[in-house]
């Protein structure tokens, strides 16, 4: 494996260039249909999912797969993150997801656009409680939009194998919203890595587990939630021969 490293390099980063190019592509391609309707914002966005999983094989023999039963109706979805390849996959696969995501990516070309027409949520991770408050304020707004709520419990990309804790606003929206919750468990970041260029081949795997229903008191969810998550990505981390 170790001497045909320098074409999985060279490979991995002809992919990253068409990925972008594509992204660029499909953002032109899409923008006056997206203004009118932003059903082809979606359509849009799905579309760049499918050719990022597609070209990802073709080139880096990097295969996707998508385990569980994939919300259909209004729910929060909670997931662990390591790359960005689970938004990939997640967003590609729920019928309407929009994200939790961090303020500063409304400012990035064509995705921050894409972004808040599909009804992203921005919030300011460097002040919590407004965050937080700001957080539930929009959701509520636009509760009327068709859409799985896509959050990240641990705010931010967590390397595998790193412990990083579970934020209070997952529960917050769990609460104010009434709604189930899914949660979400990955092994893409042993093959996508947070950092670097370097996209190794096998499967990479995001895996929907058992909702949790609603009505749950806040330190119970947020206790299953962490638990039932940890120890279903530790399965698949160790499934594609990740050790710590």
């Amino acid at each position: 494996m170790r001497r045909f490293l320098p074409l999985q390099w060279v490979l991995s980063l002809v992919f990253i260039v068409q990925m972008y190019l594509a992204m660029l592509v499909l953002g032109v391609v899409f923008l006056v249909p997206a203004m009118i309707d932003r059903r082809h914002a979606h359509t849009a966005c799905r579309s760049f999912c499918v050719w990022v999983r597609l070209t990802l094989r073709l080139l880096c023999g990097l295969d996707t797969e998508v385990r569980g039963e994939v919300p259909q109706t209004e729910v929060v979805v909670a997931a662990k993150h390591q790359s960005f390849l689970d938004i990939i996959l997640i967003f590609g696969a729920v019928p309407r997801g929009k994200f939790i995501m961090k303020k500063e990516l409304i400012w990035a070309p064509i995705l921050g656009w894409y972004a808040l027409r599909i009804g992203c949520v921005p919030v300011d991770r460097g002040k919590r409680g407004v965050a937080i408050a700001r957080m539930m304020r929009d959701v509520k707004s636009g509760a009327s939009l068709p859409g799985q709520l896509i959050i990240y419990p641990q705010g931010t990309r967590v390397a595998p194998g790193v412990k990083k804790p579970y934020k209070v606003g997952t529960a917050l929206l769990y609460r104010q919203l009434e709604q189930t919750c899914v949660p979400v468990a990955t092994n893409v970041g042993v093959f996508w890595p947070k950092h670097g260029i370097l996209r190794k081949p096998g499967t990479a795997v995001v895996e929907f587990l058992p909702p949790i229903e609603a009505g749950v008191a806040q330190d119970e969810f947020l206790t299953r939630l962490e638990t039932e998550i940890e120890e279903a990505t530790d399965l698949l981390l160790a499934e594609a021969g990740f050790r710590a």
